[in-house]
């Protein structure tokens, strides 16, 4: 990528991924041992296995233990629960996370919320999500974790930025907005029933679309000079051809914003590597390390 205006997430994901690695080896060097990532599949969902096969190959190449733990579609909630309880108590195990969607007949919340917080590097437990609210330090979401070290890149210091987070999920839209209000941003939050939402964008100088919509942020949308971070990951046909496209029109919207997110190769890239740095960050607050 080299127009001035795309920010690469991918190469920035790269670099990310570097220091993390080094921080480890350091610790390994220090401790005798490297922070571990437990990751629970259940079932036989394609479009997961490709994930968290990508996950163990990731914490793989950083150097820290990758832990699987596949299992079938047919596990009950109770055998699963126990598993999260045994995870939970494991001195290896700095990180857990179970990969989502589960099985019909498994409570996914119930799940989520038996993770220890202080092991939970997805950052869903309630009591992380009552962290980030309060601005309390805990674990925070890894997408929009990863969305706020781009635009730290590409602004620095957004004290005082009017920034608009279109989307109000518990995964991204929510944390998202919290972690630009404790930047000192002023955040407005829109969604489906937002009334005037062109106009609502266009005062916006970040603009964080999540929502799921393929191409809905139009290039009018955009104040001229604007932040774009587009979060979607949409499969549309164009051609007789399936594409990736993200939540914002990019070709009107690149040329009039400031910096903007390609799909893909902009947010999707860092979601790997911040379930690494929260991994490394649990591995740390456990043991009294200082955090860089």
């Amino acid at each position: 990528m080299t127009k001035e205006n795309i920010i690469d997430g991918k190469a920035f994901a790269e670099g990310l991924r570097g220091r993390i690695g080094t921080a480890v080896a350091e610790i390994k060097r220090a401790r005798g041992s490297v922070p571990g990532l437990a990751v629970v599949l259940v079932g036989e969902d394609p479009a997961s296995q490709v994930y968290v096969r990508n996950k163990a190959l990731q914490t793989k190449e950083v150097g820290m233990n990758s832990l699987e733990h596949r299992l079938p579609a047919s596990t009950s909630e109770a055998d699963l629960l126990a598993l999260i309880r045994r995870l939970n108590a494991d001195p290896a195990v700095d990180g857990i996370l179970v990969q989502l969607p589960l099985p019909k007949h498994v409570d996914s919340s119930k799940v989520l919320d038996a993770i220890d917080p202080d092991k939970d590097v997805d950052g869903f437990h309630i009591i992380n999500v009552g962290r980030l609210a309060t601005g309390m330090p805990g674990l925070v979401p890894c997408t929009p974790l990863g969305c706020l070290m781009l635009l730290k890149d590409r602004l620095g210091d957004l004290s005082g930025k009017r920034a608009l987070v279109l989307g109000r999920s518990n995964i991204v839209g929510k944390p998202m907005a919290q972690l630009l209000l404790n930047e000192n941003c002023t955040v407005t939050i829109a969604h489906s029933r937002t009334r005037d939402l062109p106009a609502e964008c266009r005062g916006a100088e970040i603009l964080v679309a999540a929502v799921g919509r393929p191409e809905m942020v139009r290039g009018d949308w955009v104040q001229p000079g604007a932040v774009v971070i587009d979060v979607g990951i949409n499969r549309v046909e164009r051609d007789g051809k399936a594409r990736l496209v993200g939540d914002v029109a990019f070709a009107e919207a690149e040329r009039v914003a400031g910096a903007i997110t390609p799909v893909p190769g902009g947010v999707g890239p860092m979601t790997i590597a911040c379930l690494l740095q929260n991994t490394l960050t649990a591995f740390r607050r456990r043991h009294g390390l200082a955090e860089k």
